[in-house]
């Protein structure tokens, strides 16, 4: 396969400052998503590889240069993408659209924000993106809520009800839902080679199961401190976060 890997990471953010700055346990946040790359590089050397970064930030530039383990090309974020409220579909076609001369089979973005993940991931998306003429596929896991039978929103009057009008009594026997965890996606070329204009979940999708390691996004400082606590524990638990973990380490020793 021809793979585009693509980084996203603007400059500032309004719910927790700098956030794609940040270090986890001592390394940025960005060698973590590297550290999954460098481990699918390594193990399907029959694939083509490209990996870019787009943003604005120079600090994020510069933290992706300081590291020589992999080469990652720099996309300048253009200046209608760097708002807050662009999707980031948009972001991840504007770095496609940028390699006009090549055939990529597969785009496939992850978020900086959301590094505990492992190589089998990362394979499991492929796989699935492999099996179906899906638009793209995104990651997700098993929800804790249901929108059948315990979320609610307000619909009439100030009285809140469910999200999703249904008669279970239940939680066994409401539909099987799943939750996005924002980790990764895998988009279909010729799907971003149009403008995408209405929600992403609109489209043909299909989803990859990955492990609920109860990480919250991360909005706040509190977040970001409960993430670091959760990676360690689990790192100390499953090979393939801690093997991550260690490869990381070795980008910011690079």
């Amino acid at each position: 396969m021809n793979i585009l890997f693509t980084i996203c990471g603007r400059a500032g953010s309004k719910g927790f400052k700098n956030k794609n700055l940040k270090m986890m346990r001592d390394i940025p946040l960005v060698y973590y998503t590297l550290a999954v790359i460098k481990e699918y590089k390594e193990h399907h050397e029959e694939d083509t590889i490209t990996i870019a970064l787009n943003t604005d930030s120079d600090d994020l530039v510069k933290q992706v240069k300081n590291q020589n383990l992999l080469h990652v090309d720099i996309i300048k974020r253009k200046n209608e993408l760097a708002g807050d409220t662009v999707p980031k579909g948009e972001v991840v076609r504007d770095t496609f659209l940028s390699y006009k001369e090549e055939n990529f089979d597969v785009v496939v973005d992850l978020d900086i924000t959301s590094p505990i993940r492992t190589l089998e991931d990362l394979e499991n998306i492929l796989t699935v993106y492999n099996t179906g003429n899906y638009d793209v596929v995104f990651s997700v896991v098993d929800s804790r809520r249901s929108p059948y039978f315990n979320m609610v929103e307000n619909k009439d009057n100030g009285f809140y009800k469910k999200v999703c009008s249904s008669n279970y009594y239940a939680r066994q026997q409401v539909p099987k839902t799943y939750e996005l965890n924002a980790s990764l996606y895998a988009y279909r070329p010729k799907f971003l080679v149009k403008k995408l204009d209405k929600n992403l979940l609109d489209n043909n999708c299909g989803i990859s199961l990955m492990k609920d390691y109860l990480v919250l996004d991360i909005d706040s400082e509190r977040d970001f401190i409960l993430m670091q606590h959760l990676h360690d524990f689990f790192c100390k638990e499953e090979g393939g976060l801690n093997k991550i973990y260690n490869v990381a380490k070795a980008f910011a020793l690079s």
